[in-house]
């Protein structure tokens, strides 16, 4: 498995959605993401480090991960879809704040009445102010199974709504979410939000898009989205293109190229919804389709974190996700450390959703 992801000590999102708790990536490039991870890696108290912890502590790389036997059986977990967490994905806000971007119906958080655009302001008492998005996503996740953040573990959030601060106590449970959710927002436009590259995204990417109407236009959200597995953004990006270069990436010696499928949707306008929050396999994609020339991308700079990483286990069984190189896209970009820049950036205050319609309608629909 090949992964483009952000990593954080926990996971993506907590519900890999948004960077979810699902909700933010981990601390490494596990696979997302508001939203799909909830897991840190390393040694906890009392813990002998494990043969990928050392590799990775030489390796001196901060995008390299390394989890215990028992935590990457957790990070497989999320690469189908699950994850333990309560329920909500986050993003960063203005003024270096945290705010809840999705909850998922159903979990602890949706139960508590936690809503989309609440903002989080503590986890178990300390402050969301100012880290980053990865990191708030595992102190979501609080640690590695069996360290006291499995099932049924209890975290406390500190939540604001219109000038009201209140906490919530939660319990962490396994649940278990589709990374693609489609929305007719009018006759003519649908939103497809993708919160992560999981195992099967690219397929439920394609059969949201396929079939619909030249003149049906195409909101792909990808803001908050971690990353994850490379071969499902390139399988999201045969969605949209006829076959053609996605992006390549060094492994090793070796340069390796990712293409898209033939039969795609090549007709449908389509506009790339991204953000700060938007990482990794979610940059390649955006930053592929942008360079072919097949969406304009509008919101802001994207979180900038462009290197491709690969398990590999170890001799006592652990693992150590390693950087093995950086991803280009067809038109010879890169995005460490600088992030995308979108066609349209979106100024504060102002609605990333309110505009991308906007510009859908210049493409051909009305919106």
């Amino acid at each position: 498995m090949v992964f483009v992801t952000a990593l954080a000590t926990g996971a993506v999102t907590e519900s890999w959605g948004g960077v979810t708790e699902g909700d933010a990536p981990p601390p490494s490039p596990a696979p997302l993401r508001a939203g799909v991870q909830e897991f840190a890696a390393g040694t906890g108290p009392g813990e002998e480090p494990h043969d990928a912890e050392e590799l990775v502590s030489r390796s001196g790389d901060r995008w390299s991960a390394a989890y215990t036997a028992d935590e990457y059986q957790g990070v497989k977990r999320s690469l189908d879809g699950e994850y333990v967490g309560v329920g909500v994905s986050v993003r960063r806000a203005d003024g270096d704040r945290t705010e809840v971007a999705r909850v998922l119906p159903g979990s602890p958080a949706d139960e508590a009445g936690v809503r989309p655009g609440d903002l989080l302001l503590t986890v178990d008492g300390s402050g969301t102010g100012g880290r980053p998005v990865t990191e708030v996503v595992a102190m979501l996740r609080g640690g590695p199974p069996g360290g006291g953040s499995g099932p049924g573990s209890r975290v406390v959030l500190g939540l604001g709504r219109d000038g009201r601060q209140w906490e919530e106590g939660l319990r962490r449970e396994r649940l278990k979410v589709d990374t693609v959710t489609t929305t007719s927002l009018a006759p003519d436009t649908v939103l497809v939000t993708v919160d992560s590259f999981t195992k099967g995204t690219g397929e439920q990417v394609r059969r949201a898009v396929e079939g619909l109407p030249p003149d049906r236009g195409i909101l792909l959200d990808l803001r908050g989205n971690p990353g994850g597995l490379v071969a499902e953004a390139a399988g999201t990006a045969s969605a949209f293109l006829d076959g053609g270069l996605v992006a390549t990436y060094g492994d090793g010696d070796a340069q390796r190229a990712l293409y898209a499928e033939a039969g795609g949707n090549t007709a449908s306008p389509l506009v790339v919804l991204v953000d700060g929050g938007t990482m990794s396999a979610a940059e390649l994609l955006a930053g592929a389709l942008q360079d072919r020339g097949r969406a304009v991308v509008v919101g802001t700079r994207t979180f900038g974190k462009g290197s491709v990483q690969v398990p590999q286990e170890q001799p006592d069984g652990s693992v150590a996700e390693l950087t093995v190189g950086r991803y280009t896209t067809p038109g010879g970009r890169t995005f460490e450390e600088e992030g995308l820049v979108p066609d349209l950036e979106v100024r504060a205050g102002r609605s990333a959703e309110e505009e991308a319609r906007t510009v859908l309608s210049g493409l051909g629909t009305r919106s």
